[in-house]
C-alpha cells in the first residue's frame, strides 16, 4: 500500500530565479506542484542522483559560492 502523500512540514526556502525554474518546468512536465516535486526529489535523493557527478558539481558550486552570495 503507498504511503499517504501529507505535506506536514513548512520550512522557508530561499532559491536562485534558475533553480526555481527548473522545479517549476520539472513539475509542470510531470504534472505535479513544486511542493510535490521537490518532496519527490528529496523522498528518492539516492535513485534520482549520480553520486560521482553530484559531487563534483557541489565542490564547483561551493568553489563559486562566495562570488554568487556578493
Amino acid at each position: 500500500m503507498p504511503k499517504r502523500l501529507r505535506l506536514t512540514r513548512r520550512f522557508p526556502a530561499a532559491m536562485t530565479n534558475d533553480a526555481y525554474r527548473t522545479l517549476t518546468d520539472f513539475a509542470g512536465k510531470a504534472d505535479i506542484t513544486p511542493d510535490e516535486a521537490l518532496t519527490f526529489v528529496f523522498e528518492n535523493f539516492r535513485s534520482v542522483t549520480d553520486n560521482d557527478v553530484l559531487s563534483h558539481r557541489l565542490r564547483l558550486f561551493k568553489a563559486e559560492l562566495d562570488q554568487r552570495k556578493a
